[in-house]
C-alpha cells in the first residue's frame, strides 16, 4: 500500500474561540479519483478530473452556483455586432510559474481547440471563425454567424502558450500550470498533490487549505471503501446506492441534480396532439414519481422543464409533474371527448378524433424501453392508448431529425445557456409554432440586464408550460459525500463542487 505526502507538515494548531479550544484545524483536504487520464483539462474525459482541474485552471467566463456568469479572467465583454465580441482580459493574473497571463494565451487555447482535438470543450469554440489580438489584454472573436448567448460557451479553462513552447500539447506534460487557486506541485502513478498557487490574482480568497492530495485508485469501490475508513474526506459520485458502500453514518451528504434530461416531445401538428387538452391529459395521466421509483431507484428527480437544474432562470412549473387521473379525464370531457371502446373520440368536421398514438423509443436504451412501457400501462387507465414503436439508433435518429412522430422520447445533456431555440424556436422537436415566441427569443439573445432576462425568460416558460409543448420526465441525480470533520458550506452542481472551498478546513 502506497503513502501519500506526511499529513503532518500541513497541520496548523490555532486559537480560535472557546468552544473550538483544543480541537485541531487541519489544512489539508483527500480526494480520490479513478479511471485517471490526464490532468490536463482540455483533454480529460474523467468527470472528477473535470471537477479537480477547476481549482487548478480558469476559463474566461466562471459560473456560479445558480448557473449564472461571473468575471473570470475576462472582467467584461461587450457584442459589439451581429457576430463579433470584444472582450477585456484580467491584467494582473500570472500563471503559477509568475509568467503574465496575456492574450497570447487564450488564442492559442482557441486554436488548439479549432485544431479538432478531442475535446469536450470543441463545441465552445465551434462557431469561431477568428481571433484578433488587440492588445495584450483585449481581444475580438468573430463569429460565422450570429450565435444566441455565446458568451455562455466562454467557460472553457485557458492553458499557458508559454508552457506548450516546443512540447506537443496532446502528450500529457507532467505538471500542466494555471491560473487558478491551486498548482500542481507533484504527481506519480499513486497520487497527485496540489498546493496553493502563491500567484494566484484573487486575493480576496485566500484558501485555508494549503493542500489538496487526489489519491488515485482502481476502481469506485477502492474509493468507497477509502472514504468508509476515512483516507479520503470528499466524493463526487453518480451511484445514489452510496449507502451499500459505506452505510449512514459518520458523514454527510450533498444530492444535487445532474444534466441528464429526459422528456416527451410531442408533435404539436398532429391532427389530436395539436389540441392542448389532449396534451394535458397525457401529462396528467403519467406518475413520474411513480418512473422514478419503480424503474429508476430514484436515481433520478421528477423534472419540471429544461431550466429546472438549479438555473436562476428557471420559473416553477411544479404543475408539470402533477399526476392526477381524474383532472386528466376531467379535461377530456369538458371539450368535447367520450369515451368509447376504452379510448377518448371526438367527432369534428365530420371525422372521428381518436387519443390512441405512437411512441418512439430507441430500442438499445433499456431503461427508455420501460419508462416507454410503464407510460403505456398508465395512460391506458385513462382511455389514452399508446403504441409503443422500439427502433434502432438510427431510426430513432431519422425520426428526431425529420420530426414525424406523434411522441418521442428524447434527451439531452442541459446546458447553461438560457438559449431555448432547440425546444421552442424556429424548426424545435415539438414542431411548436409560436410567433410570439419565437419573437421574444430573437429578442432576448442582445438583453444584457439579468432582471429583464429572468423576466422575459420566465414569460417564455409560463407561455409554454400552460401549452404543454413537452412532458419533461427527469433528470438524473450527483451526489458530493464529505466527512463529518469538513468544515465549510459545501454547495456543489454539476459544473463545480468547490464552491466557497476557499473556507474549507478539516478539524478533528
Amino acid at each position: 500500500m502506497y503513502s501519500t505526502p506526511n499529513e503532518n507538515e500541513n497541520n496548523n494548531n490555532i486559537n480560535t474561540t472557546f468552544e473550538e479550544t483544543q480541537a485541531q484545524i487541519i489544512t489539508n483536504l483527500r480526494l480520490g479519483i479513478c479511471d485517471f487520464d490526464t490532468m490536463n483539462p482540455i483533454l480529460s474525459k474523467n468527470k472528477n478530473v473535470q471537477y479537480y482541474d477547476k481549482l487548478i485552471f480558469e476559463p474566461l467566463l466562471s459560473v456560479n452556483q445558480d448557473f449564472s456568469l461571473e468575471p473570470c479572467l475576462a472582467t467584461e465583454y461587450s457584442k459589439t455586432g451581429d457576430t463579433t465580441y470584444i472582450i477585456k482580459l484580467r491584467d494582473n493574473v500570472k500563471w503559477s510559474d509568475g509568467q503574465p497571463f496575456v492574450a497570447k494565451d487564450v488564442q492559442y487555447t482557441i486554436d488548439r481547440l479549432k485544431e479538432g482535438i478531442d475535446s469536450i470543450y470543441v463545441s465552445n469554440v465551434s462557431a469561431i471563425s477568428g481571433l484578433e489580438i488587440i492588445d495584450e489584454h483585449t481581444i475580438k472573436i468573430t463569429l460565422f454567424e450570429e450565435t444566441p448567448f455565446f458568451e455562455y460557451n466562454l467557460i472553457f479553462p485557458i492553458m499557458p502558450s508559454h508552457y506548450y513552447t516546443g512540447v506537443d500539447f496532446a502528450a500529457d506534460p507532467l505538471t500542466p500550470m494555471g491560473t487558478g487557486m491551486y498548482q500542481i506541485e507533484d504527481r506519480n502513478q499513486e497520487y497527485i498533490k496540489l498546493v496553493r498557487n502563491e500567484n494566484w490574482w484573487n486575493t480576496a480568497k485566500t484558501p485555508k487549505l494549503d493542500t489538496i492530495i487526489i489519491n488515485i485508485y482502481n476502481n469506485p469501490g477502492e474509493i468507497f471503501n477509502a472514504f468508509k475508513i476515512g483516507n479520503i474526506d470528499l466524493v463526487v459520485t453518480e451511484n445514489v446506492n452510496f449507502e451499500d458502500y459505506i452505510g449512514t453514518i459518520g458523514f454527510n451528504s450533498k444530492i444535487f441534480k445532474g444534466r441528464e434530461y429526459d422528456f416527451i416531445a410531442i408533435n404539436n401538428t398532429h391532427n389530436v396532439l395539436s389540441k392542448k387538452e389532449v396534451r394535458q391529459a397525457i401529462n396528467y395521466g403519467i406518475d413520474k414519481n411513480n418512473i422514478v421509483a419503480s424503474i429508476f431507484n430514484n436515481k433520478y428527480f421528477v423534472a419540471n422543464g429544461c431550466l429546472d437544474f438549479g438555473s436562476w432562470l428557471y420559473e416553477d412549473a411544479s404543475k408539470l409533474s402533477e399526476y392526477n387521473m381524474d383532472e386528466a379525464q376531467k379535461v377530456l370531457s369538458n371539450n368535447g371527448w367520450n369515451i368509447t371502446s376504452r379510448q377518448w373520440q371526438k367527432t369534428e368536421n365530420y371525422k372521428t378524433l381518436r387519443t390512441n398514438f405512437n411512441l418512439v423509443v430507441n430500442s438499445s436504451n433499456a431503461e427508455r424501453v420501460s419508462v416507454a412501457e410503464n407510460i403505456k400501462n398508465q395512460l391506458a387507465n385513462i382511455g389514452i392508448i399508446i403504441n409503443i414503436r422500439k427502433v434502432s439508433d438510427s431510426q430513432y435518429n431519422n425520426y428526431l431529425n425529420n420530426k414525424n412522430y406523434d411522441l418521442i422520447i428524447t434527451g439531452t445533456n442541459v446546458s447553461i445557456s438560457p438559449n431555448l431555440n432547440r425546444y421552442y424556436g424556429i424548426d424545435n422537436m415539438a414542431n411548436y409554432n409560436n410567433e410570439e415566441i419565437i419573437k421574444s427569443l430573437n429578442e432576448i439573445s442582445d438583453i444584457t440586464d439579468k432582471n429583464l432576462l429572468k423576466e422575459k425568460i420566465a414569460e417564455i416558460q409560463r407561455t409554454t408550460n400552460e401549452e404543454y409543448v413537452y412532458i419533461p420526465l427527469y433528470i438524473n441525480k450527483n451526489v458530493v459525500l464529505y466527512s463529518s470533520g469538513l468544515v465549510g458550506e459545501v454547495s456543489p452542481n454539476w459544473y463545480n463542487i468547490f464552491y466557497n472551498i476557499e473556507n474549507w478546513y478539516r478539524q478533528n
